[in-house]
């Protein structure tokens, strides 16, 4: 069962989130003065604790992290023309800022880095899986021969020349 943290206990935890000194935290949540250092240090060992700063702290590090989804995301709203950048111009009247869409060079590459990720059904893309996967299996075979290993044509081989050798034999 999770024992919940006591009001005290979460003002420390939210505290010391926002500074990493739990000395300072202890103070701000309400701990004496004296005691603030040796209490800070001592409520970063309890569990209860130590769990709700962790679970703080990694869900704000998931927000400021750009996952694959939004990256994918903000790309293919690049590539549509969709994303505006904030452009600031000079002239002699003023300063002057505007909103303006990517160039076509920023959108065909942001298009590349898409397909770079979805290469969906592109023969170049086949035909170099299909090549990747040959040569694999060419150089596990040449490992085999160089282990002394037989592969399945020797074997076959092997025993159709056991087979003939014991047909001579009877004959």
């Amino acid at each position: 069962m999770k024992r919940k943290l006591t009001p005290k206990q979460q003002r420390f935890a939210d505290e010391y989130i926002k500074s990493g000194n739990a000395a300072d935290a202890a103070r701000k949540a309400g701990y004496s003065e004296h005691s603030a250092r040796s209490v800070g240090q001592e409520n970063l060992t309890k569990p209860d604790i130590k769990q709700y700063i962790d679970e703080q702290m990694a869900e704000i590090a998931s927000k400021r992290i750009m996952d694959a989804t939004e990256a994918v995301e903000l790309l293919t709203r690049i590539a549509r023309g969709e994303e505006k950048e904030t452009v600031i111009s000079s002239t002699p009247e003023g300063v002057y800022e505007s909103q303006k869409e990517a160039d076509l060079k920023t959108r065909i590459s942001a298009v590349k880095e898409i397909l770079k990720r979805y290469p969906g059904d592109d023969k170049l893309v086949k035909a170099q899986i299909r090549k990747a996967e040959s040569e694999a299996d060419i150089a596990e075979s040449k490992a085999k021969l160089l282990r002394g290993g037989k592969d399945n044509r020797q074997v076959k081989t092997d025993e159709y020349l056991e087979g003939l050798k014991a047909i001579l034999k009877d004959e």
